[in-house]
């Protein structure tokens, strides 16, 4: 079986911290196999993946805000914002070139998923309880995470860091 890769954006130690503390509180114990994120790309093959060595990332963190609670349906995520993060993700699609997963092609929609495959009851009361009291904030994107998908859970397999 050919492996297959995810793309992630490795965010800034606070944000990251803030966002997996409310994964780890609200998902559902034995669903969470994964850390925080913000998944670029859901399905590459390694020779997609080697190309993102070439191609050229940023000298530098990137902004990034952490924007609102959104309501999933059957959880809940947080919307993230940053228009140079999408173009980003434009220019590593047109690197990697070829056919994209289905998810990959719809537009792309960043978010951190922190609560997922619950009741519709639950999630309407968490959304509402984060929306109560929900303040924007400033993060920042410091590279980009390389996993292979094992089925569930997911290994990293490198991390390419916008460093200056």
């Amino acid at each position: 079986m050919t492996p297959s890769y995810i793309l992630t954006a490795d965010l800034d130690p606070d944000s990251f911290a803030w966002l997996d503390g409310l994964r780890r509180t609200h998902f559902p114990p034995a669903r969470n196999l994964l850390p925080a994120h913000i998944t670029l790309f859901h399905r590459l093959s390694s020779a997609r993946t080697g190309r993102l060595a070439t191609s050229a990332l940023p000298d530098g963190p990137e902004p990034i805000l952490v924007d609102a609670p959104i309501l999933l349906g059957f959880g809940v995520a947080i919307r993230m914002r940053s228009l140079r993060l999408e173009l980003l993700r434009a220019e590593i699609r047109g690197a990697m070139g070829g056919e994209f997963s289905g998810q990959d092609i719809q537009p792309w929609r960043p978010h951190v998923t922190i609560q997922n495959k619950v009741t519709s009851d639950a999630a309407k009361r968490l959304y509402r309880d984060l929306g109560d009291d929900f303040e924007p904030r400033s993060g920042a994107v410091t590279g980009l995470l390389v996993w292979e998908y094992l089925g569930g859970p997911w290994k990293l397999e490198s991390r390419l860091s916008f460093a200056r």
